[in-house]
């Protein structure tokens, strides 16, 4: 089959990150982006030439997307700003007031071209005080829905009429209904639980069959899931704990997966040596693309 064995994950390179998250495809540019939280870096890979560049920031940084004025939206532990990833010019736009000891996690663009970003519980001990927030070009902030220890997994039907959200510390996945034209969620139903034997629920992504897809992180899975909440594929990753998948490629039938290596000994790194590393597969499904956070010409961030 053309681009590679349907299913099988084959490392995309050798580098290795701490904690990498958020895979975003760029079909613009042939380019994949993702974030290193804890090093409070945004790496990027044009997929066809190898080339890469990073970018650091003063924060960890939970997630990120891309606007429609060729901009990323960036999620650092509290604030969030603009990046020009041409000319690395930074713009403010606004910050998460929650009063708590809380950084942003996972987060992605919605159908309503808003920036939608969850937030976690940073103390040891997590506690369900995390929320979820919806951000506009204007500066402002709705929190749509809170009491999670680490808010993730958000991701949309191809009609956007549904969202999906998970606690990884639930360990569950829910369902809202989703208007595209407002941003209001209603009538939330629980999706999935979940438990450690196909694992935690990290990121997520659906495809065009309206199957989520999400990553099991603490059993090593990258798992498929129909909207009826069946399990119809589980794939073994080359590494413990992968973190988020995302759809990419001309035909949006590969998927990218990000993991992680946070707080392994030296003894762990040694023998599970892709921890940490990026993966690709092809599926025989396409992914639905994610939408553009929509720029309001009526008030831009000016670059500081």
């Amino acid at each position: 089959m053309a681009g590679g064995v349907m299913y099988q994950p084959e490392i995309l390179s050798d580098e290795t990150f701490t904690l990498a998250e958020c895979p975003n495809w760029d079909a613009a540019n042939n380019r994949l982006y993702w974030t290193d939280i804890l090093n409070c870096k945004l790496h990027a890979l044009d997929v066809a030439t190898g080339l890469r560049k990073t970018w650091t920031f003063d924060s960890e940084l939970g997630c990120f997307g891309l606007t429609d004025q060729g901009r990323i939206i960036v999620a650092l532990r509290k604030d969030i700003l603009f990046l020009d990833p041409k000319t690395d010019a930074r713009a403010p736009l606004c910050r998460i007031e929650d009063g708590i000891n809380s950084r942003t996690n996972d987060g992605k663009i919605g159908p309503d071209g808003a920036f939608w970003v969850g937030t976690m519980d940073d103390n040891p001990e997590k506690m369900p005080i995390a929320s979820l927030y919806r951000i506009t070009a204007d500066g402002k902030i709705e929190e749509k829905a809170t009491g999670f220890k680490i808010s993730n997994g958000i991701a949309w039907s191809g009609d956007g009429s549904k969202m999906y959200h998970s606690d990884s510390r639930g360990p569950w996945v829910n369902r809202w209904d989703f208007d595209a034209a407002t941003g209001n969620i209603s009538n939330c139903t629980r999706y999935l639980d979940l438990d450690d034997t196909l694992g935690r629920p990290d990121g997520g992504a659906v495809d065009a069959e309206g199957c989520y897809w999400s990553a099991g992180v603490s059993a090593g899975n990258l798992n498929r899931f129909a909207p009826d909440g069946t399990l119809l594929k589980s794939i073994p990753m080359p590494m413990p704990n992968p973190t988020m998948p995302c759809f990419g490629g001309p035909d949006m039938k590969t998927l990218y997966v990000t993991s992680h290596q946070e707080g392994y000994s030296p003894e762990k790194r040694a023998e599970f040596p892709h921890a940490g590393k990026l993966v690709k597969l092809r599926v025989e499904v396409p992914g639905v693309p994610v939408t553009a956070f929509r720029e309001n010409s009526e008030r831009r961030a000016q670059p500081r």
